[in-house]
């Protein structure tokens, strides 16, 4: 049995800059099948990472000769892509089963197989499990319909058979797979944070989320449950990849790994390895949380963390309430003062294109920041996400304007609001990264800042023109 898994080739979100993140949810995926069924052959195609365009991923394709393709689908805005290897892998091998996963094919299963006919199966929701029982199902010759977290076509109908429980243990799985990978692994880089040179990871510290912001794809694909590794086992995990792959960025993609004590012991532990001077790791926090928890800035900053990430979202306490945020404007104040008192970069996210929103709301919002100062700021265009509050909303009262899953990628107008058009809302958010980036002043405090990370950022964003570069998106 040949199972081969593919990351497509896809354009990144512009604003990162240049660069490749490790494809992660399919490293876990093929580590955990490598580890439960030896009998399966295993090979992961990033394309990205061996420069492959779709013709060559064709040829690849057709090399290899799989018995099963797995596609990482991942956003809503990759839906296209994973659509066309699907179709490929149909071209070259018409009886490879081809799966697909991720939190848009989990919720859009049923419009996705109508859609799609080149997809055979789509994993919902959590996969290790689901993807080896599939694959044994297959193996065996037996019925796809006692695998439970599949939908499925079978004698021209859609079966969606039960949902899966989730894992209890995550300190159970395997480290991902990077040795499927390991001819290329040197090519995972964020430039703009850590240099072209150093060696750039991924790493899961949890899943899911104990609050229910409505914008948010995460909280209901992970049922609203919060589960977290051990400080050891995220430790260990770090730790394995330093020593084996030479990884020195870590990147905790974790939606709120928290302030609270796993992070204290996940300090206490990366100290006591000895080797945090040669580290830097990045992960995304809640603003009041970083309120609550000062005390632990300072280890944290001895541990390695340079860099953290809170979604502020808007100066506008009806705003917060109305994304469900539970936060408000002095809790983002407070935050950001504290972690550049603590030398850690400070990047905070704001949305634009609530139902609300006015140029006057939005040129508050623009004053607010600058205010505020963040050491990185990202403006988004609030996007109705299948299977968020927002999105249901939206379908209900008829605000979508725009069903092309390609500009699902929160820098595309999806929605106007009471009182901006669609094109007007997209002015807005040139205009927000205009009056942030456009300061001559931010600029060049940017460029001899004494942070390194700040420095380094604010040095390759002018040397790549990000500014340009949004101007030209539309």
């Amino acid at each position: 049995m040949r199972v081969l898994f593919v990351e497509p080739p896809k354009e990144f979100w512009f604003i990162m800059g240049e660069y490749l993140p490790p494809p992660y949810g399919i490293l876990q995926l093929a580590a955990f099948l490598e580890s439960r069924n030896k009998e399966v052959e295993i090979e992961v195609l990033d394309c990205q990472a061996e420069r492959i365009d779709w013709k060559r991923l064709e040829r690849r394709i057709e090399s290899f000769d799989p018995n099963i393709v797995a596609c990482s689908g991942l956003s809503t805005c990759n839906t296209y892509t994973v659509a066309q290897t699907c179709s490929i892998v149909k071209k070259v091998r018409p009886d490879a089963l081809t799966v697909v996963g991720g939190q848009h094919f989990t919720v859009m299963a049923q419009e996705s197989l109508k859609a799609y006919p080149e997809i055979d199966v789509i994993v919902r929701g959590e996969g290790e499990q689901t993807f080896l029982e599939l694959i044994n199902s297959l193996m065996e010759k037996t019925s796809f319909s006692k695998v439970n977290g599949i939908s499925f076509r079978h004698d021209g109908n859609i079966i969606n058979n039960p949902e899966r429980p989730l894992i209890e243990n995550l300190d159970d799985l395997p480290y991902p797979g990077y040795h499927f990978v390991k001819d290329f692994v040197h090519r995972y880089h964020f430039t703009m944070m850590a240099g072209a040179k150093t060696r750039y990871g991924l790493l899961e510290g949890s899943r899911g989320c104990p609050y229910r912001c409505t914008f948010c794809t995460q909280w209901k694909h992970w049922k609203g449950i919060w589960r977290v590794k051990s400080a050891k086992r995220i430790a260990d995990e770090i730790e394995f990849c330093y020593r084996n792959y030479g990884i020195r960025f870590f990147w905790l993609t974790d939606d709120n790994l928290t302030m609270g004590k796993i992070m204290e012991d996940l300090c206490d532990e990366i100290i006591r390895r000895e080797f945090s001077d040669d580290i830097m790791w990045f992960f995304q926090a809640r603003c009041d949380e970083i309120v609550r928890q000062k005390k632990l800035l300072p280890k944290l900053r001895k541990a390695g963390n340079y860099w953290i990430l809170f979604g502020a979202e808007s100066h506008n306490n009806s705003t917060l309430r109305a994304f469900n945020k539970s936060i408000n404007p002095e809790d983002t104040k407070k935050a950001v003062k504290l972690l550049k008192e603590n030398d850690i970069f400070s990047q905070a996210t704001f949305i634009i294109g609530e139902r609300n929103d006015s140029a006057e709301s939005i040129a508050k919002m623009r004053e607010f920041v600058n205010d505020l100062d963040p050491d990185l700021a990202i403006f988004m265009i609030l996007t109705p996400f299948p299977g968020t509050e927002v999105y249901e909303k939206a379908q209900q009262n008829g605000w979508i304007k725009d069903k092309n899953w390609s500009n699902y990628d929160m820098v595309h107008a999806i929605m106007p609001t009471e009182h901006l058009s669609r094109e007007e809302v997209q002015e807005e958010l040139y205009e927000c990264y205009r009056s942030f980036y456009g300061s001559f002043n931010r600029r060049l405090k940017g460029i001899f800042s004494k942070n390194k990370l700040k420095r380094r950022t604010y040095r390759y964003m002018a040397s790549q023109a990000i500014m340009n570069q949004l101007k030209n998106l539309f």
